[in-house]
């Protein structure tokens, strides 16, 4: 059984995940902090199992040890992980408003995304208002490389991000897939402009036009935009109207999330 060690490697770490997990939840339970034997007994545990996970739990800084009582209680690193949750959910709150006039004002459907990974995965979207048959697309995930909200966030994303997706072989999703060399130079574009856009890359006959969203702290969060047949967003450029559009709804998310500036020269009505 070649394969044996393998999968008994990966069954202790997922027990050493389980066990973390539950350490965590024990010293989320109550005010006070407590120590290793404390911990062990109330997870029927041994105590060099308890210490050893409290130590890699506190390296990730999840947990913190009382320097004068040796207890445990828990750490930053889990504040700023929520902090990042609450952010999503404000990011998406922030949207609902701005996304449905968004709909509206073009006749268009709108989505909200995030990067996550080499994707783009969609927080909100709002449907076009009209009557024809549309599915929901909320969970759903786009190439970053080959969508308008992921080259709108990956513009503004720290280069060694960039550097990362373009050192593996980008999916050639249609034939105007854009090659790295190429991709790089729009981003440039996406930098300058303040908007990015995307032409039969995802899908042929699908187009979309896309503005980043930011935070207080001037990071890039996610972003907003407008996608719909070719034909009617990008006949040949963006039609008329739309990318004014798009980038009005991203600053105005964006100053509700504490912005203080925009960059590039995105175009007003």
């Amino acid at each position: 059984m070649p394969n044996a060690p393998a999968k008994s490697r990966r069954r202790a770490t997922i027990q050493s995940v389980d066990r973390a997990a539950r350490i965590l939840k024990v010293l989320a339970s109550g005010p006070r902090r407590l120590g290793v034997s404390e911990i062990a007994d109330r997870l029927g545990l041994t105590r060099p199992t308890v210490h050893g996970l409290l130590q890699t739990l506190q390296a990730q800084g999840f947990v913190e040890q009382d320097r004068n009582s040796d207890k445990y209680q828990l750490g930053a690193g889990l504040l700023r992980l929520g902090t990042s949750y609450l952010d999503l959910n404000e990011l998406r709150g922030r949207s609902l408003g701005h996304g449905e006039h968004l709909a509206a004002r073009t006749d268009s459907a709108v989505r909200v995304g995030v990067m996550h990974g080499a994707c783009v995965v969609i927080v909100h979207h709002v449907f076009r208002p009209d009557t024809t048959l549309q599915i929901l697309e909320v969970g759903a995930e786009l190439p970053l490389h080959a969508s308008a909200l992921g080259k709108a966030m990956l513009a503004f994303a720290p280069d060694e991000l960039v550097a990362d997706l373009l050192a593996e072989p980008l999916p050639r999703l249609t034939s105007r897939t854009l090659a790295p060399a190429t991709l790089r130079q729009a981003l440039v574009d996406v930098r300058e402009r303040g908007y990015a856009r995307e032409r039969d890359e995802g899908i042929l006959g699908e187009s979309s036009i896309a503005a980043p969203i930011f935070d207080h702290s001037g990071q890039a969060v996610g972003a907003i935009g407008v996608v719909g047949d070719t034909k009617r967003i990008m006949p040949r450029g963006p039609a008329r109207g739309l990318t004014a559009a798009v980038c009005e709804a991203a600053r105005g998310i964006s100053r509700e999330l504490g912005a203080s500036r925009w960059p590039g020269h995105a175009p007003t009505a």
